[in-house]
């Protein structure tokens, strides 16, 4: 059974992937900013 991809050239699809791609970096900035550095001060200190 042959799978036909082009079904998947639509615009959209990269507008959802880069969507998914964009939230994950904030989540992972974020998550940075606010749970990591300040642990390192803290256990600077």
């Amino acid at each position: 059974m042959a799978v036909d991809l082009g079904e998947f050239d639509h615009p959209a699809w990269l507008t959802a992937a880069g969507t998914g791609i964009g939230y994950a970096l904030i989540l992972a900035v974020l998550t940075l900013a606010l749970f990591i550095v300040p642990w390192l001060v803290f256990s600077v200190l």
